[in-house]
């Protein structure tokens, strides 16, 4: 199995804070702050491009970033479908690092929330073999009707559609049934423990399986340092340990390990090895600061 891979998501510039100490109200905490691109879609993106995958990002900037963001990624070895917004700017997350890598985030999706069916046309998809769709994409009206209508064309073409939650906080906020709703005919979800437990109810990766194996024919659960499990209606079928290493920022690990995974996955290797692999970039990922490749 070979293929290209579109993934549809967001655009954001990361802004990277990490206190030398708990933050004082109304006062002041040395910090380390860093500017870098960044977005869950975007960072799918890259890992893939970083990766050796055939990839298209689709997403949605401010007018006056378009250009930049395009060499930005085609210099990273992916192929941008990016629309200009002339109305708002690019997306902008600030993001609070604990001394154990723990994250806080504050977001403003700016153009991310003004991508439109007009933004994903139907020559998007060909060639692709998958398609990877932030869960960001589904918590705004306009972003979702976009993405469903990709989704039923891309299934009409029998192209394989994956979704990642992204978000437990915006999950928790719409509603677990309703993200399952607008998530009805994907073939894969790539889910945290949090993530997952928001969506079935259920603790335990095994339980959660089982739960999300009736709407999602493959169930992937990403537990962070207890390794990842993927599995379906048959029960778990894979489940590996992780790597031990030395967290600087947790941000971005999960998408490094999505795209470790549908890289490995669409190269046609094992499940165990595909897993493997994500694991592997996850780990890689959580050693360095930002969401993208160091």
């Amino acid at each position: 199995m070979s293929g290209r891979v579109l993934v549809v998501g967001d655009v954001m510039t990361d802004v990277i804070v990490v206190p030398e100490g708990p933050i004082v109200r109304g006062s002041d905490r040395r910090a380390t702050v860093r500017s870098r691109p960044g977005g869950s879609g975007a960072n799918q993106a890259v890992w893939l491009g970083a990766m050796g995958a055939d990839v298209v990002f689709a997403a949605r900037v401010g007018a006056g970033d378009r250009m930049g963001y395009e060499n930005y990624f085609r210099g990273l070895g992916v192929v941008p479908v990016l629309a200009g917004d002339k109305a708002q700017p690019s997306g902008v997350l600030v993001t609070i690092v604990d001394p154990d890598g723990e994250r806080s985030f504050l977001t403003d999706r700016g153009a991310n929330l003004h991508l439109c069916a007009e933004d994903l046309p139907e020559n998007l998809l060909d060639e692709v073999s998958m398609v990877m769709v932030s869960g960001y994409s589904f918590f705004a009206p306009g972003p979702r009707e976009a993405v469903q209508g990709l989704f039923a064309r891309a299934r009409t073409r029998g192209i394989a559609i994956a979704v990642d939650p992204a978000s437990v906080g915006f999950l928790h906020e719409v509603g677990p049934a309703e993200f399952l709703k607008w998530t009805a005919g994907a073939d894969w979800i790539f889910a945290n423990q949090s993530e997952a437990e928001a969506l079935t109810g259920a603790a335990g990766h095994e339980k959660q399986i089982a739960a999300l194996s009736a709407q999602f024919g493959n169930v992937v659960i990403k537990r962070g340092a207890e390794g990842a499990a993927l599995g379906g209606r048959d029960g778990v079928r894979v489940s590996l340990p992780a790597q031990r290493v030395e967290v600087v920022d947790s941000t971005g690990a999960g998408d490094a390990f999505a795209a470790g995974f549908i890289a490995a996955h669409l190269a046609g290797e094992d499940e165990r090895t595909a897993l493997a692999k994500g694991i592997e970039a996850g780990a890689r990922a959580v050693q360095s600061l930002g969401g993208q490749p160091g």
